[in-house]
């Protein structure tokens, strides 16, 4: 698939998503963003960019944390997703946040301009993840710090029958490489080429826990990746993948509440003067 076909998609797709992502994501992501905001380890008045910040999950806790003297800059290629996230830091009464519509792999930002930079599981849906890493790099001022979060192995996360159970039905494969980020040392050695130094590899599991049937298929299908096709599909078709979904993740079912394993991958790495000869 050609990368500005796939940009459409995943912003069309996110749109979809975006008045769904925190009722089935919320809660759930946030054992795994609250380890991504203790490896970056923000301090009150740093300047920090989050990339594919999405509905703000991680960028308002940041701003409260770089509070006062800092400020953080929230980009994302989801007007939708970038809406809501204005919606919850204007209701929090944030004011040390900015939201700005951009393409991560073209970051309209000057060089050396931030003390850090964040992404949240927004790199495994780039058309070139490493043009992002390193437009991530550029950004960073001398010294800095980047950490990027992932899923893991696929056979890690127990609600990944989702892709087949969608691609089945558009006859293509919505996301082909999901996982391959959080396989091996992909990872890092994406960084590593990119330029930074200092990489450290973090993975580890967390359950997704979802208190019913509805919120575990509004997760799955209205506020993540396949979002837009799901948005397509005629009501009976609709039933049918909700019902195999369902059946695929039974094993994890405790009564009405389901507690889904996922793995998670983080690389940090920083911007040293070898990287800024690069």
């Amino acid at each position: 698939m050609k990368a500005d076909l796939q940009l459409r998609i995943q912003r069309y797709g996110w749109d979809r998503a975006a008045p769904h992502y925190e009722t089935g994501w919320q809660e759930q992501l946030w054992p795994a963003q609250e380890s991504l905001l203790a490896e970056i380890d923000p301090v009150p008045g740093e300047t920090i960019l989050d990339v594919s910040c999405g509905t703000g999950l991680v960028t308002i806790p940041l701003a409260k944390i770089v509070h006062p003297g800092g400020e953080v800059t929230g980009i994302d290629i989801s007007e939708g997703m970038l809406g809501e996230a204005q919606s919850r830091a204007e209701g929090k009464g944030i004011q040390n946040v900015h939201f700005k519509h951009m393409d991560a792999a073209v970051l309209t930002l000057p060089d050396d301009s931030f003390d850090a930079v964040i992404c949240s599981l927004g790199l495994m849906y780039y058309p070139n993840p490493a043009e992002a890493v390193g437009e991530m790099l550029r950004v960073l001022k001398p010294g800095g710090r980047a950490a990027v979060l992932v899923w893991g192995a696929r056979n890690k996360c127990g609600w990944a029958e989702i892709f087949p159970i969608v691609d089945r039905r558009v006859q293509s494969e919505v996301c082909p490489l999901f996982f391959q980020l959080g396989t091996g040392d992909a990872l890092s050695q994406t960084l590593e080429t990119a330029g930074y130094d200092d990489i450290a590899i973090h993975r580890f599991s967390s359950e997704l826990h979802f208190r019913d049937d509805k919120q575990a298929c509004v997760a799955a299908f209205q506020g993540g990746a396949v979002a837009l096709a799901y948005q397509k599909f005629d009501e009976r078709t609709r039933e049918e993948v909700n019902q195999e979904y369902l059946e695929s993740i039974r094993k994890y079912r405790n009564g009405n509440e389901y507690n889904v394993p996922g793995e998670f991958v983080i690389a940090k790495g920083i911007k040293s003067e070898r990287s800024q000869r690069q």
